[in-house]
């Protein structure tokens, strides 16, 4: 298996670019409910040590099922395949444009991907044969429950937002569990947040309106004002690490959030900042509906650089075929 090995503001996406076979389903959305109920052992063997670590994702590339996009998307993460991820849908056009598996063409290059979450067009800004900026047509985000409580022995009643971008957030801020949002608190964030993700998730099913595949709770993402009125954020990913960039689905679900409460209109632009410092750009398109939901149509943008090759196997007698994780690097 071949891999091109990617960052997005330091979040890694290991764009797998040949060496699997196309996964069984009509549809994306069939695609990766085989992956998460019928056979998980690639992204198992890809996603856990010895061949991986906690941090970064794979970006499972297959054939699209809509002949309106180039190619498939499948995000492999420890815990779960997931439908869309912002980040890694931006490291998969840098892979596929700066390595000529789909022509580069300056100044701006398109790659349409078909996921679970609907169709992403990703324009790329290209110079130099380089991809500078990857702007990501998201799915629809809405807001399906807001101000939601969990009530815990520990912060007492912590509220959050439900909401959609692609796969569905719990949206907390940060100031409910007595801690901000940087690089030293990374290890207590990661924790908590995986901690409430579950306590969440047993309560609350998450349905997503139109697509069964997409049901169900996939993180906590703590988020904070900044003093100049933009957004602090830290997705919290299974099994306890914060996610290194600022998150693309996760911003385009506070969009939502935030046009549910009145504080932006088409056109608005909001910059995500992450717990280590890198931005992206989220602009609020239009407005639309998602079943019974009020939603948001938004573009989020970043960069992605690339910094590594990868060829991956397994001998036959390897004694860990579907890897194995430990709590000492791994958390809980």
């Amino acid at each position: 298996m071949q891999t091109v090995d990617v960052h997005c503001a330091g979040e890694i996406g290991r764009v797998i670019t040949g060496g699997v076979l196309n996964i069984p389903g009509a549809t994306m959305a069939e695609k990766l409910h085989h992956m998460n109920t019928v056979d998980d052992s690639l992204r198992r063997w890809l996603c856990s040590e010895p061949r991986s670590a906690p941090a970064g994702s794979f970006c499972l590339l297959v054939p699209a099922c809509d002949p309106a996009a180039d190619v498939g998307l499948i995000i492999l993460q420890p815990d779960q395949a997931h439908a869309m991820s912002g980040s890694n849908a931006m490291c998969a056009t840098t892979a596929l444009l700066e390595t000529g598996m789909i022509p580069m063409v300056e100044p701006q290059s398109v790659v349409t991907f078909d996921t679970a979450a609907g169709l992403v067009k990703a324009t790329a800004t290209c110079e130099g044969g380089k991809v500078t900026r990857v702007t990501l047509d998201m799915p629809p985000s809405f807001v399906a429950k807001q101000d939601a409580v969990i009530d815990t022995p520990e912060w007492g009643a912590v509220r959050y937002d439900l909401c959609f971008g692609g796969v569905f957030y719990a949206l907390v801020d940060v100031d409910q569990i007595g801690l901000t949002i940087a690089p030293e608190n990374a290890r207590q964030l990661a924790m908590i947040g995986v901690d409430l993700r579950g306590r969440i998730a047993a309560q609350e099913a998450a349905p997503h309106p139109t697509t069964p595949a997409l049901n169900g709770l996939a993180y906590v993402m703590f988020r904070a004002d900044e003093p100049d009125g933009q957004l602090r954020t830290c997705t919290t990913l299974r099994p306890g690490r914060a996610d290194r960039s600022p998150c693309g689905t996760g911003s385009n679900s506070n969009m939502a959030a935030r046009a549910a409460r009145g504080r932006v209109k088409p056109g608005d632009v909001v910059v995500s900042r992450s717990i280590i410092g890198g931005e992206f750009q989220t602009e609020f398109v239009a407005e639309t509906t998602v079943g019974p939901y009020p939603a948001t149509r938004n573009r989020v943008s970043g960069q992605c650089w690339i910094y590594g090759l990868s060829q991956i196997g397994m001998d036959p007698t390897d004694p860990f075929p579907q890897g194995f994780t430990l709590s000492d690097t791994w958390g809980g």
